[in-house]
């Protein structure tokens, strides 16, 4: 008998144990699925997402086959695939101008796409890597993250032109508008840093450091709490940070790799995806967060968007089976 075979039993048990500790810590499942829609297209990557609740479009990038995927929210039905945009990763849509913004870092650009037509209106050079795209509807720009590049592009929404670049030190994160400061704000991952933009002026007006952070990504605002929601890709943590006082006020573990996080401003729920596949969804409490859990929704998860309307979200996933797929779930309260 090998010197192991008497240690097997004690593996087995303290398995057992851990299973069975797991499956009591994950509680019950805080979503359920209403519906798997099969996507077109080969089984890559999807990146970042966006949705017109009042058009009932979403707009999902698939960054893998360099397309646009426009899929209708009322009749569960894909309208449109639209190609020729490689690598697309940020998408933004700003339904005031009836037009999506699309950055393709396969070209260094970012398109303009017409929603009613679908037809591209312009495509405007902006750097290395075009990312996380804003908009500032007080002087009608657009911010785009250039990652790599290591700066922000700022273009003209009326006339489609590149205005200028903001350099920001380091590989720089989401970009988000919040429109109570009427403030840009850009995670620089690099340095821990959440950069402030004067967008008027389109130069940094204040560094925000980040203690506890390691490649901070992710980026949602809540303008009525001034609060702002950081995903931390390096160490798979939540941070929350208060815009008036400038601090961290709390930190949450999330799933591993976390980047897309969205907000439901009716439900106060709080969800960061994860590239590992669990969500993990917070309740907003004052002007904090109480974790309530996470759910495994699938591999490459780390996309969601929520309509605020019907509290539906959605998750675009790479493969299920031999195919890509739209899950939508929905809060079981």
């Amino acid at each position: 008998m090998g010197p192991d075979m008497h240690l097997r039993p004690l593996h087995l048990l303290s398995l057992l144990l851990a299973l069975t500790c797991q499956a009591q810590t994950a509680g019950p499942n805080l979503l359920k699925t209403v519906a798997d829609i099969p996507l077109p297209g080969a089984s890559s990557r999807f990146d970042y997402a966006s949705l017109d609740p009042g058009a009932h479009r979403l707009y999902m990038n698939h960054m893998g086959a360099g397309e646009v995927v426009v899929f209708d929210t009322a009749s569960r039905k894909v309208v449109a695939v639209l190609k020729g945009f490689p690598r697309c990763t940020g998408i933004l849509v700003v339904p005031s101008r009836h037009e999506v913004y699309v950055s393709a870092p396969g070209e260094g650009a970012v398109a303009v796409l017409d929603t009613t037509s679908l037809k591209e209106v312009a495509r405007i050079k902006v750097g290395d890597f075009p990312d996380g795209i804003a908009f500032d509807p007080d002087d009608q720009r657009v911010f785009v993250s250039d990652e790599s590049g290591c700066q922000v592009a700022v273009l003209d929404a009326r006339t489609h032109r590149l205005l200028s670049h903001i350099p920001m030190g380091g590989e720089v994160g989401n970009t988000q508008y919040d429109p109570v400061s009427r403030r840009i704000y850009s995670n620089v991952q690099t340095l821990n840093q959440l950069v402030v933009i004067d967008p008027k002026a389109m130069k940094v007006v204040d560094r925000i450091h980040l203690p506890g952070a390691q490649g901070n990504h992710g980026l949602l605002m809540d303008p009525e709490q001034h609060l702002a929601f950081v995903a931390c890709e390096g160490n798979s943590v939540l941070l929350v940070v208060d815009l008036g006082t400038r601090n961290v006020t709390a930190s949450f573990p999330v799933g591993r790799d976390p980047d897309v996080l969205a907000f439901d401003p009716g439900a106060g729920r709080l969800v960061v995806a994860s590239e590992s596949g669990p969500a993990t969804i917070f309740h907003e409490v004052g002007r904090t967060l109480r974790k309530a859990g996470s759910q495994d929704v699938g591999r490459n998860a780390h996309i969601v968007a929520i309509d605020p309307a019907t509290h539906l979200l959605y998750f675009p996933l790479m493969r299920v089976g031999n195919h890509p797929e739209l899950r939508i779930l929905a809060p079981f309260r």
